[in-house]
Formats: structure tokens, C-alpha cells, sequence
């Protein structure tokens, strides 16, 4: 039994966890996840939904935010850890899977208290170790380290496939631009997606909040529904079509969450650099224009994906006056390389 950790802090920790259980169970295996928040007292959950809208609406605060952050495992009720851990010994769980560095107080105070212990992997989603690991210093815990993209040597070591479709070919696609803030809606987007806009590009914005959302011409808007939250359950974001004064109607996707079809159909995908980004535009074939990264980790994100040939960011895209031909090429790139990326699915279910 595989269990993976994940947290609400960041739609790209928390997607990746779910589309590798899926995988997982794809292969025969048996997979869990568990998101950290679970365990928070109510009146904490309440601060994080709070904080998350400060985020999305001024980059500054969430810039500033990601420098201050402590750790929510720190505040877990003691309860909740508890029958969590009496379930992990229940269901005979072997393997723990880390996407978020928050777990490791808990993943080493359960370890220590296990016999025999269950295997431990940090997957770290970003191309570097993020803050949440930066933050929370572990030691003499026996751990194996597993990176779906590696900024130091230049390559992608495994990924999670986010789904088992081909790629949408090139002159199959609508001519669109995914323009999205990541799962917390933050930074530039809303501003470049203007410029884009005026210069022609039909464009899919991720909106965050009713008021985003527009009837300009040529500019198509979604959302997650702002009433889900990752601990609630173990589905993807729920995640439909927003026309101003009409109601909504959100659904989850199957196998892999709403967006990804957006993502498979563009011709770029115009956002944040974060590290659950990356694994879409790996899986779609589909380029990344980068806007400003949110910390140092999405910064070394976006030098890898232009080292690989497969993003580019807005201003040096710009500067070649908005040429379609360069994302063309990154999709050919994009395309190649996703023939030789071992699949960490597999390599879980057949060692674990």
C-alpha cells in the first residue's frame, strides 16, 4: 500500500499526488491520499483560505508571504495524527510518498514509532528543493529523493504521465493561449493576459474570483469552484465554463483535473512558472510562456524548461513580436522528449 502526502497549500503539490495515485491504481496497485490540512484545527483551515485570497490578489503579499510561512504540521491536532497514523498501520501502508516537506516531523515521529518502517520518497515537483523542504530540517530519516525535473543537471528524471492521450497535433489545436496564476491564481496573469488579448490571441483565462471574470470578445473563462478545498476530498478541483450572469457548472475531470484539457488544445500555456505547470506542459506537448515566478524555485523552473528547449518567457517572446513559429518548435521538443521519460508510476509499482 502506497500512501501520498500532499498539501492544500498549492494545487501543484496537491494535483501531482492525485494524478500519481491514479497512475498507480492504473498499474493494479493500491494508493492513498492524505492532504495535511486534514489534520489542522477548523479555526487554522479558516487562516489558510484566508490567506490564499490575500495571495491572489496582490503578488506582493504572497512573495512576502512565501518567505514567513511556517509549518501547518506544527499546529496539528493531536487527534487527527493519531487515527491517521492508526490508519496507515491498519492498511498495512509500505510506502509514503512526500510531495510537500511539511510532512517530515510527522513522517519521522511515525517511523520512529513503526516496526518495520515503510519506505520514504520526497518528490519534489519543482526542478529544485522548494520552500516547504528548505523549511523543515529532518534528520536521520532514511529517505529516497525523487525529482520530476532537476534544474542542476539540465534533465527530467521521471515524471507522472497526467494522462495516457497522445498530444493534440499542432494544426489541431485552436490557436488559444491558457492563461492561468497557478491553483491559488496568483501573479501577473490578468495584466499580461490584456496584452495578450490586444494583440490578437484568442485566449482561455483561469479566473479565480467572479469578479475576474469579463464578456470581452475573444477571452473564454473558467474556474475551479471557490467552495472546494483540497481536504475535503480526494477528486479533482471541480472545474468549469464562467460566462458573466450565468450560473456554473462545475465538474471534475476523469483521471486528471479539468484544466489539462485546456492545457492539451492551446498553443501555450502563458502562467507562473510552478512546478505542476511544468508537468502539464510536458504532457500536453504544449510550450510555456513564463511570467514572474513566484520565489526563487520557479525562477530555477523556468531556466530549465528554456534550457530544454520547451518555454520561453513573455518578454523574449515578445521580442520576436509574438512569433507562433518559436512555440511551434518547443511543442516538436516537447513531443520528443516525452518518448524517454521513465514513468514514476511504474517504477513505485514495481519496487514497492
Amino acid at each position: 500500500m502506497i500512501e501520498i502526502l500532499t498539501s492544500g497549500v498549492a494545487l501543484g503539490v496537491h494535483v501531482p499526488g492525485l494524478l500519481l495515485a491514479d497512475r498507480i491504481r492504473e498499474r493494479g496497485g493500491e494508493a492513498g491520499v492524505t492532504v495535511l490540512e486534514r489534520l489542522l484545527p477548523d479555526h487554522k483551515r479558516v487562516t489558510t483560505e484566508k490567506m490564499k485570497w490575500a495571495f491572489h490578489r496582490d503578488f506582493r503579499v504572497a512573495l512576502t508571504g512565501q518567505r514567513i510561512a511556517t509549518n501547518p504540521a506544527e499546529v496539528a491536532a493531536e487527534e487527527a495524527v493519531e487515527k491517521l497514523f492508526a490508519s496507515w498501520r491498519e492498511r498495512r501502508v509500505g510506502t509514503l510518498v512526500v510531495f510537500s516537506g511539511f510532512w517530515l516531523p510527522l513522517v519521522a515521529r511515525y517511523v520512529a514509532e513503526s516496526g518495520p518502517p515503510p519506505r520514504v520518497h520526497l518528490c519534489h515537483v519543482d526542478s529544485v528543493t522548494s520552500p516547504s523542504f528548505l523549511r523543515t530540517e529532518v534528520t536521520g530519516l532514511d529517505v529516497t529523493t525523487v525529482r520530476l525535473a532537476d534544474a542542476e543537471r539540465g534533465t527530467i528524471p521521471c515524471s507522472i504521465p497526467v494522462g495516457r492521450e497522445p498530444a493534440v497535433p499542432w494544426a489541431g489545436r485552436g490557436q488559444r493561449l491558457l492563461v492561468h496564476g497557478g491553483g491559488w491564481g496568483m501573479g501577473t496573469y490578468r495584466e499580461r493576459a490584456r496584452e495578450l488579448s490586444a494583440r490578437g490571441f484568442a485566449l482561455d483565462v483561469v479566473a479565480y474570483e467572479a469578479r475576474d471574470v469579463t464578456d470581452e470578445a475573444g477571452v473564454r473563462y473558467h474556474m475551479v469552484d471557490p467552495a472546494w478545498h483540497p481536504w475535503l476530498d480526494d477528486g479533482y478541483p471541480p472545474f468549469g465554463r464562467v460566462r458573466p450572469g450565468e450560473p456554473t457548472h462545475y465538474t471534475r475531470g476523469a483521471g486528471h483535473h479539468g484544466s489539462f484539457d485546456l492545457a492539451r488544445s492551446a498553443i501555450a500555456m502563458v502562467s507562473k512558472p510552478g512546478g505542476g505547470t511544468l508537468l502539464d506542459s510536458l504532457w500536453s506537448a504544449t510550450p510555456m510562456v513564463f511570467l514572474e515566478p513566484f520565489g526563487d524555485h520557479e525562477r530555477r523552473n523556468a531556466e530549465l524548461w528554456e534550457r530544454l528547449g520547451f518555454g520561453v518567457t513573455l518578454a523574449r517572446w515578445r521580442e520576436t513580436g509574438f512569433a507562433v513559429e518559436v512555440l511551434h518548435e518547443a511543442h516538436r521538443r516537447l513531443l520528443r522528449a516525452t518518448a524517454d521519460v521513465p514513468d514514476y508510476s511504474t517504477i513505485l509499482t514495481e519496487t514497492c
